[in-house]
């Protein structure tokens, strides 16, 4: 058997770190002494030197009481040796003690009788420095009472990564009592965390000696397997004073609460700005199936991995709702969908633009006829036909994985629009209340938004069918011109209705021709155009002179609303080869001579019609053989990014270019002017004179 064979794995013999102290016998350097029967000493190790200052050679045969008592206590200290020598019962406590230099020092003693094979007793004291004993003991009991009542989750783990030491913080951090900590190592009795890091941590601490603190740990307890637990934890590598390697510490912080607080103060972040870029780019235009696309966009991938659009098809058809009843059917027409990232699930929804009539089993249906969300934080198989559009759709949810729906109403002014569904297939987390919660606020605000949008285009539509209708005549061809028109209404519903054209016979062989635009929009805007364009047809028969007519227009419109419009009156007599034009506030018209250069008509611009007390001049303008005159309104020049002179300018570069054909001319000036936003409307009217035959 070798030198250190007899020592248990771990245990090292006391040879082999020679001179260096050991552990805590060490630090309190306990002396040991014995005397015989009659008190001489008979050993002294050499703690006892180093705590009584006497060497070995000076102590050994000696009278102990002599060495190291004083006069005054030598009586009772021959007391106690004799209670010990008797047979007594061993003696313990603090004994003043005199030092070699002439000191007193109070020793802390353990002496007891011993008994050889040959029947001789003997006495063997242990003694210590009584003050480095009593902080020895103050530093124990303190990290004892510190460890036990800390409410810090400790443990010491060995170099083998088992436990030695938990505290009860620690048992209840880990819902674990002490007995199935000590002995078992962080991989067997952590099972529940991923120690595999933690071990990792640990290891490399072990190895480099700096400590690791404040590690984030996220968990779930046996107590709790539901509910994430985090922790901040720091390792410490354990040494002695000669920097041999103990073991582990270990220091475990409950934060759950805070993370719980952060978390949930980062989903309140993420929602605010949800909702946040949804304000921004949510109902950007008063389309409705473009504001629809917009909603479904800012929720994915954030809110769903899946969202889609679905609006009553009643009411984009302008009628309210009235068959929507609780518990009964509803007909939707699909308006957009948006997904996170290409998946077959897509198909589960309804195509965009398809019509659908579902039965009270569909979850959306129940969503609208209740006018309330429908939440399932869990889908089972079982629920999948009430989501998807068909059992094809449903296999292609089933397939995804899709665990989690929800569906909230649009609700816009105590009316529902529609509804807004969500799927989450590839998010792991279900949806809950507080996603519902921001559902419903995302819908509010889109609901808004498309019911705002879906007024405008009822409006528009209203507007363009009157304006329609009250420009329903195609102006005759004049017997002595050839004349081309254009009317293109504004995009927006706001801005449909104000501007009219008309070319009208006049006695004489004469042809009024006219252009005008309401300074307004909308149905009313519409409503007053038509007026100004039946009195002006009725004005036009008087054969009154132009300036005239504008003074009666005037007069008319000062009790209309809108009361203000721009006019532009103009009568051809080819028999005078000569066109007598009168302005009111409107762009001047454009000549276009054969072989010169356009030429803008520098009139009198006169008042609105409406302004009232202003009067009208008209100008006299020589028309030949080939002339064209250009009449517009400001729709096919202005624009919000170029000054009105530029376009203008523009205008009559274009009608520069040869073009024989007056269609043709028109279609081009609209390709090339006409704002691609079409913010206004837009009436053009070209004439070009022909050579009167007598």
């Amino acid at each position: 058997m070798g030198a250190t064979d007899a020592f248990p794995e771990g245990a090292t013999p006391v040879g082999a770190t020679p001179g260096q102290p050991g552990g805590l016998l060490d630090v309190l350097g306990v002396a040991a002494v014995m005397l015989d029967a009659e008190g001489r000493i008979t050993l002294w190790s050499p703690q006892a030197e180093q705590l009584f200052g006497w060497s070995a050679k000076e102590a050994l045969g000696r009278p102990a009481a002599q060495l190291l008592v004083g006069p005054e206590h030598f009586d009772l200290v021959l007391q106690l040796f004799s209670q010990v020598m008797s047979g007594g019962e061993s003696w313990a406590g603090v004994f003043p003690v005199q030092h070699k230099d002439g000191s007193t020092r109070l020793v802390e003693f353990r002496n007891m009788r011993l008994l050889d094979e040959r029947g001789q007793t003997y006495a063997l004291g242990i003694a210590t420095d009584q003050a480095v004993l009593r902080r020895v003991e103050r530093d124990l009991a303190l990290s004892v009472r510190l460890v036990a009542q800390s409410p810090i989750g400790l443990a010491v783990l060995d170099t083998a990564l088992r436990f030695v030491m938990v505290n009860p913080a620690l048992e209840r951090i880990n819902d674990l009592p002490a007995d199935q900590h000590i002995g078992r190592d962080v991989q067997e009795a952590l099972s529940f965390l991923d120690t595999d890091v933690i071990v990792s941590r640990m290891r490399e601490v072990l190895e480099s000696g700096r400590p690791l603190l404040d590690q984030f740990t996220v968990g779930r307890t046996a107590a709790d397997p539901t509910a994430d637990q985090a922790w901040s934890v720091s390792y410490y590598r354990l040494e002695d004073a000669h920097g041999r390697v103990l073991g582990l510490a270990t220091s475990v912080v409950d934060i759950t609460e805070q993370h719980r607080a952060a978390t949930e103060a980062a989903r309140a972040r993420r929602r605010l700005a949800i909702i946040a870029d949804a304000s921004a780019t949510v109902g950007t235009t008063l389309d409705v199936d473009q504001t629809a696309h917009e909603l479904a966009d800012a929720i994915v991938p954030e809110l769903a991995d899946i969202a889609a659009v679905d609006v009553l098809d009643a009411v984009l058809d302008g009628r309210r709702p009235t068959s929507l009843s609780r518990g009964g059917p509803a007909r939707f027409r699909a308006l957009a969908v948006s997904v996170a990232y290409a998946t077959d699930a897509v198909r589960a929804a309804d195509p965009t633009g398809q019509i659908a009539s579902y039965e009270a089993d569909r979850l959306i249906t129940r969503c609208v006829t209740e006018a309330r969300p429908v939440l399932l934080s869990q889908v089972d198989e079982e629920d999948l036909p009430h989501i998807a559009a068909d059992p094809e759709g449903a296999a292609h949810l089933k397939q995804a994985g899709l665990h989690s729906y929800l569906a909230v109403p649009l609700i816009a002014r105590g009316e529902v629009l529609g509804a807004l569904s969500l799927y989450r297939v590839r998010n792991p987390v279900p949806f809950d209340e507080d996603d519902a919660v921001l559902a419903v606020e995302l819908a509010a605000r889109a609901a808004v938004c498309i019911d705002n949008a879906r007024s405008y285009q009822s409006e528009r539509r209203t507007a363009l069918t009157l304006q329609r209708h009250l420009m329903n005549h195609r102006p005759p061809q004049p017997k002595a011109m050839e004349i081309a028109y254009r009317y293109q209404p504004a995009q927006a519903a706001s801005e449909v209705g104000g501007d009219w054209f008309d070319a009208i016979p006049v006695a004489g062989d004469k042809t009024a021709l006219v252009v005008g635009d309401v300074m307004g929009s909308g149905i009313n805007a519409a409503a007053t155009m038509g007026q100004l364009r039946t009195t002006t047809r009725a004005l036009a028969d008087l054969d009154l002179d132009p300036d005239e007519v504008l003074r009666h227009l005037d007069h008319i419109a000062g009790g209309l609303d809108p009361a203000f419009a721009t006019c532009l009156y103009a009568v051809y007599d080819p028999h005078r080869a000569q066109c007598r034009i009168a302005v009111a506030g409107h762009l001047p018209p454009i000549v276009v001579r054969p072989g010169r250069p356009p030429e803008l008509l520098d009139l009198p611009t006169g008042a609105p019609l409406g302004v009232g007390g202003v009067p009208f001049e008209q100008t006299t303008v020589p028309l030949r053989d080939g002339d064209l005159l250009v009449l517009y309104t400001d729709g096919l020049v202005e624009t919000r990014q170029q000054p009105i002179d530029a376009r203008l300018d523009t205008l009559l570069t274009l009608l520069a270019e040869s073009e024989q054909d007056l269609e043709g001319l028109c279609d081009r000036l609209l390709g090339a002017l006409r704002d691609e936003h079409g913010h206004d409307d837009v009436a053009l009217l070209i004439a070009r004179v022909h050579a009167h035959e007598e």
